[in-house]
């Protein structure tokens, strides 16, 4: 066993181990995950952890990393992004589901700008494990009433139904909304 797979725990290890031989991929490729197991220790070291998703353009991500930084305030807490888990992965849906599954909470910031996380979006909607422990956080815009469009409306009506939805229009209601995540 790798210094790198020794950090990780074993039910963990034996999982991703587990489904990743009953896919076909190489055995770069599994290098390749586990290291990236490996960097994900502090979700394994903290009572709880925050998959954050949206979007990666300049001013969006500054935004994104308000909501990390927020939750990494928190003693028992451990956010992050998905480009903070390094390594070159030819399925990013792949990549996704496999944190996914390891983390407490995925939170999704979501703006109507495009390169929004609209694949994870159906994904969090789509797996009843998701679903059940994810938030969204909405940017509201004043002058439109419906800037998403009528699919990711359904998706944050799903969301509102649960009471995981919380809207915010400045980067100040931002933090406030991400203050209230459990």
């Amino acid at each position: 066993m790798s210094d790198e797979e020794a950090s990780v725990p074993d039910d963990i290890l034996t999982s991703a181990k587990t489904q990743l031989d009953q896919e076909e991929i190489s055995l770069a490729d599994n290098e390749e995950i586990l290291h990236a197991l490996s960097e994900l220790t502090p979700v394994y070291e903290n009572e709880r952890s925050y998959f954050v998703l949206g979007n990666y353009d300049r001013e969006p991500i500054r935004r994104l990393n308000l909501v990390v930084d927020r939750l990494n305030r928190r003693p028992d807490g451990y956010a992050f992004r998905m480009v903070d888990i390094r390594g070159e992965w030819d399925n990013s849906i792949q990549k996704f589901c496999l944190i996914a599954d390891l983390v407490t909470y995925l939170v999704g910031v979501a703006e109507k700008d495009p390169s929004d996380f609209l694949v994870e979006q159906g994904l969090l909607v789509g797996t009843v494990e998701y679903f059940a422990k994810s938030y969204v956080l909405k940017r509201e815009y004043e002058d439109e009433a419906h800037p998403f469009g009528w699919m990711q409306d359904g998706v944050f009506d799903l969301f509102a139904q649960e009471g995981r939805l919380y809207q915010w229009q400045t980067e100040d209601d931002l933090v406030d909304v991400a203050e209230k995540l459990p």
